[in-house]
């Protein structure tokens, strides 16, 4: 199928429907191009052609039957999988079912393909571990694709699948989306549902969903897998309508505060800073008011208040982990960056971990109350244009150095985790070198209905469907 890449998911589950194609003959164009663009990229560290073919034939009904698709090595589980996490220490782990949220992909219709390549335990906003190898950009190869769901992002933008699972603990999706020219949307806290059979990911701060080419796409997979569990204790407040509809509806006049204050007071990229200010030019163009103001709270207070809660958080997972494996950890299962984690969360002390859960929701409530005013934030996705391959790398820089470069590069994204509230990275703008630079809308809780609105009507005013790196098809 020569013109597969041309489609977004819906469009190909359109064709499937009308019988134009078959979802067997989509699971092949998604395998050849895997193996066409995979030696230059690294996206997809497990394939599951065979399985992938097996089950073209019985896919369920549902709005992506016959779709291809890749999950992140990292959280979600697929029963007879392996999942590493992207750590040495998780070889050998295999999920025995699929998780929840995995079933509702299935429900989907989607024709699982593979997995992504990842950051170890996602930590990292870079996709260079040492387990796969780094992941490259298809716009530039020797820039990086971001983190941690990179292969996920490097996989759609080079048209190997319209659509990939990933998962956004402090911009983990939308930061990838930014550096490969993609829609990223970190849905609303507990939208996606980790119950029954999964943990509340750092209570709320990591949330799953999908990385896509168009809008449509990620609001029509929000529509299967965005609805509460059954006795969810969690259960995110309920849409009014399908976001598959809200796409189509006009915006209306939104009240837009942008701003480029980071938490560190550094300014940001000359680069990024003019798309900024063009991106609130064109809102402006578009009949929305349009106002600089700043978040208005202490973000570098914000971002201390989980120091503690972060480092408790990783160790109850990895206490998990070490169960599955039947040992513990030694520092040469892990890469520099992960095992200061592991000490710091062995350091980490429960009444801290508290105090620090205390401290983010006041000081997440003084942030929520900028929305009582505006309806979207806008920020640049991140500072600057993506570095080169290596600058950020936790293989080949120490932990102390990444800290500070990821200062330099991811002041924004990790605002909207803590507050639990949707925020979506859209690639309006490009670098002077070619590069995507992804710019980010947060909305009031639970109001991704206005953010796909507005989403949609700048995607049209500014079409990226249909720009392509020079990895593509």
């Amino acid at each position: 199928m020569d013109d597969y890449s041309d489609y977004d998911g819906v469009g190909l589950a359109e064709l499937v429907q009308n019988g134009a194609v078959t979802p067997a003959e989509l699971t092949e164009a998604a395998i050849a191009r895997v193996e066409r663009h995979n030696p230059a990229i690294n996206a997809v560290i497990h394939k599951g052609f065979d399985e992938a073919r097996a089950k073209a034939a019985d896919l369920p009904e549902g709005p992506f039957r016959g779709v291809p698709f890749l999950v992140k090595d990292l959280l979600i589980a697929v029963a007879g999988w392996p999942r590493t996490s992207g750590s040495r220490y998780g070889r050998g782990v295999v999920d025995t079912e699929d998780s929840g949220l995995m079933r509702r992909y299935r429900e989907s219709g989607v024709s699982l393909i593979g997995k992504s390549n990842l950051s170890e335990f996602g930590i990292a906003g870079t996709t260079e571990g040492q387990l796969f190898g780094p992941c490259r950009n298809p716009w530039n190869l020797g820039h990086i694709v971001g983190g941690s769901s990179g292969g996920a992002a490097a996989a759609v933008a080079a048209g190997i699948v319209p659509m990939a699972h990933g998962g956004d603990g402090r911009g983990s999706i939308r930061i990838p989306a930014s550096c490969c020219g993609l829609v990223g949307l970190k849905p609303t806290r507990d939208r996606n549902v980790h119950l029954p059979d999964g943990y509340d990911f750092a209570q709320g701060f990591v949330v799953e969903h999908v990385i896509t080419r168009t809008v449509r796409d990620s609001a029509v997979m929000l529509d299967v897998t965005g609805r509460p569990e059954p006795g969810s204790p969690y259960a995110a407040p309920a849409k009014e309508r399908p976001y598959a509809e809200e796409i189509l509806r006009a915006p209306g006049r939104l009240k837009i505060a942008w701003s480029s204050q980071t938490a560190n007071g550094r300014p940001i990229h000359a680069e990024t800073q003019a798309a900024l200010e063009a991106t609130a030019a064109l809102l402006e163009k578009l009949g929305h008011e349009v106002v600089p103001r700043d978040l208005g709270v202490d973000q570098r207070a914000l971002w201390g208040a989980q120091n503690a809660f972060s480092a408790a958080n990783f160790g109850a997972g990895m206490r998990r982990m070490i169960e599955q494996t039947g040992r513990e950890p030694a520092e040469d299962d892990f890469e520099a960056l992960t095992w200061a984690s592991w000490k710091g969360a062995q350091r980490a002390v429960g009444m801290d971990a508290m105090a620090d859960a205390q401290n983010l929701r006041v000081l997440g409530r003084q942030a929520l109350q900028l929305y009582e005013i505006f309806d979207i934030f806008l920020t640049p996705t991140l500072a600057a244009p993506p570095p080169p391959i290596g600058y950020l790398s936790p293989v080949l820089n120490p932990p102390r150095d990444i800290g500070r470069r990821n200062g330099e590069f991811f002041p924004f994204p990790g605002v909207a985790n803590m507050t639990g509230q949707p925020s979506i990275s859209l690639p309006i703008c490009w670098s002077e070198g070619g590069l995507p630079m992804g710019m980010m809308f947060t909305a009031r809780y639970a109001d991704e209905a206005t953010l796909f609105r507005l989403a949609a009507q700048l995607e049209k005013e500014a079409p990226w469907k249909d720009r392509h790196p020079p990895i593509w098809n």
